[in-house]
């Protein structure tokens, strides 16, 4: 496939050219070989300071062996298993998230969500590569979680700062497992705490930190906010399901469409993402390395 050529209002970041895709996230690059900003020092820098101003990076045309692909994850910090999807067992670190016909409809990934909150240090961020990519379908849509707090009507953004929530493993990834199994990963994988409202470790923005494996607030119910039992169930849950809801805003999104040995690399910390499904029976195949990140408080 041939590269496809920078639309005219790109620009050059030192030695790597910039298209934004919107006004609010994510930007494609261009004169960039993957493998060299890998083992360069300072491409490498540039990309990390791309990554902090648009949150998700697109690059295509990128045949880069699969150890390329872990030393550049591994630029960013300590890579991370995934005690459901596993790694590829030549590259610890790699996750195969491969969908075809013997992976069942019914095996959603469609949710907006920020990879593996249920930790107690999610991820910074991932590399991911598309392998092979369906015919037609089979986008990936990305949301700036700044851009969604910023712009919460100023009442609510008062009413939750302070507030935390749950993430679960058990009650995402764990609800189609036998209850014995889905008992013993919740005992390995408890319950994490994170706050409603993040901050950036190194932009200092602030970040709505709930999504798909969010469960519940955990210290919703005070006098300030509770008149009595009834308020507690429907107005938290009211509330969370209203701050989840603002990932779909399309303003605040990007959406990337798959070729073959394209990279997407985004700041987990800041963003959710959604892969849409809409293309079996086709094949779709992605490889992952997720980056081990810091405690949310």
């Amino acid at each position: 496939m041939t590269s496809l050529a920078p639309l005219p209002d790109s620009t050059k970041r030192g030695s790597i050219r910039v298209q934004p895709l919107t006004c609010t996230i994510g930007a494609e690059l261009f004169d960039v070989d993957l493998a060299q900003v890998a083992g360069d020092d300072t491409l490498f820098a540039e990309l990390r300071a791309l990554l902090l101003e648009h949150k998700v990076l697109f690059v295509r045309d990128q045949d880069i062996s699969r150890a390329d692909h872990i030393a550049l994850a591994q630029r960013f910090g300590p890579l991370e298993d995934h005690p459901v999807a596993g790694s590829d067992p030549d590259h610890p670190g790699l996750v195969r998230i491969y969908k075809d016909l013997d992976s069942p409809p019914e095996h959603y990934e469609n949710a907006y969500h920020c990879d593996a909150t249920w930790r107690q240090n999610p991820p910074m961020g991932c590399v991911l590569r598309c392998v092979e990519t369906p015919p037609v379908g089979g986008d990936t849509i990305w949301v700036n979680m700044v851009e969604a707090y910023r712009r919460l009507p100023e009442h609510v953004r008062q009413r939750i700062q302070g507030l935390r929530a749950k993430h679960s493993i058990e009650a995402s990834f764990g609800a189609a497992m036998p209850i014995d199994e889905r008992h013993d990963l919740a005992q390995r994988f408890p319950d994490a705490e994170h706050p409603v409202v993040r901050t950036h470790p190194e932009t200092g923005e602030q970040i709505l930190f709930v999504n798909s494996f969010t469960t519940h607030l955990v210290n919703y119910h005070t006098p300030q906010n509770v008149r009595s039992g009834a308020d507690y169930a429907p107005g938290a849950g009211e509330l969370l399901h209203y701050l989840m809801r603002q990932a779909s805003i399309p303003e605040y999104q990007v959406r990337w469409r798959w070729t073959n040995n394209s990279f997407a690399i985004w700041d987990n910390r800041s963003t959710q993402h959604y892969a849409v499904q809409d293309y079996w029976p086709a094949v779709r195949k992605m490889e992952r390395a997720g980056i081990v990140g810091d405690p949310t408080h």
